[in-house]
Formats: C-alpha cells, sequence, structure tokens
C-alpha cells in the first residue's frame, strides 16, 4: 500500500468523522425543541456510514490493483426511537392532558458518541501524521 492510499482512507475517516460531530451538535442544540417546522418535536439524526472504494484505477487495472477502501456517510437519517412525554401542563406545546413531547435525544448517548466521534478523528490524524513523519524518513535515507 503506497503512503498516498493511507493518506486517502484516512482523509476518508477524518471527512466521516466531521460529519458525525456536526450531526451530533445539531442533535444536542435541539435537546429540547418541541415544535419544528415539520410539526412536533426534533427527530434525533442518526449517520450512516459505508465503505467507499477509493482505488484509481479503471476497468481491467482495478481488477489487478489492491483495493483501497475508505469510509463515507451513507446518509443521516432520523431516528425511529420514541419520544419522551413530560407532564408539564403550562408548557405552550402541552396536548390537552398537559403532557408536552420532547425531543428522543438523550444527553448521556449523545456525549458517549462525542467523544467517540472525537477518539476517531484524532486516530485519523495520527495515522497521517505518522504517514507523513515516515514519508519524510524514507526521503531522508536516500541523501
Amino acid at each position: 500500500m503506497s503512503i498516498l492510499n493511507i493518506l486517502k482512507i484516512s482523509a476518508s475517516g477524518l471527512k466521516a468523522q466531521r460529519i458525525r460531530m456536526e450531526t451530533i451538535a445539531t442533535n444536542l442544540a435541539n435537546i429540547h425543541t418541541t415544535r419544528t417546522d415539520e410539526g412536533g418535536p426534533y427527530s434525533k439524526k442518526e449517520v450512516v456510514f459505508r465503505t467507499e472504494d477509493l482505488s484509481d484505477q479503471e476497468g481491467f487495472g482495478k481488477v489487478l490493483s489492491e483495493k483501497i477502501e475508505g469510509v463515507k456517510v451513507e446518509e443521516v437519517t432520523r431516528s425511529n426511537k420514541g419520544f419522551e412525554k413530560v407532564y408539564d401542563p403550562g408548557h405552550p406545546d402541552a396536548d390537552k392532558e398537559g403532557y408536552v413531547t420532547y425531543p428522543n435525544v438523550n444527553l448521556m448517548e449523545e456525549m458517549a458518541d462525542m467523544i467517540s466521534a472525537t477518539r476517531s478523528y484524532e486516530a485519523n490524524i495520527n495515522v497521517v501524521n505518522t504517514t507523513k513523519e515516515m514519508f519524510i524518513k524514507t526521503l531522508e535515507i536516500g541523501k
């Protein structure tokens, strides 16, 4: 595997984790949003990843070359987790029985996901830095 392929894989991971972090930030920003433009409370968003072929070759050359896979965001979907109902008759969005439907965003889950995404991002940065150092060392050997 070439150095450039390693960088391509890490770059795809960095991009995917950045999108994941942005999605988590959106969920946290809307943790108390009980009314949206679509109607009803905010619905948690989740990121779905898939592998991505990063090979440069086309046709028969692609078959002969090594397959290089990275990660890509397939889609950002709405969670199917149920909403939380809280009794608060004074709230402007309370129903006839006095219950308010809150978003299906759990603070602890989002924080755990954020830590996981941060660690994944850091791991990809470390791969880029280590690859860069190896490339520099390789060039120094040639002197």
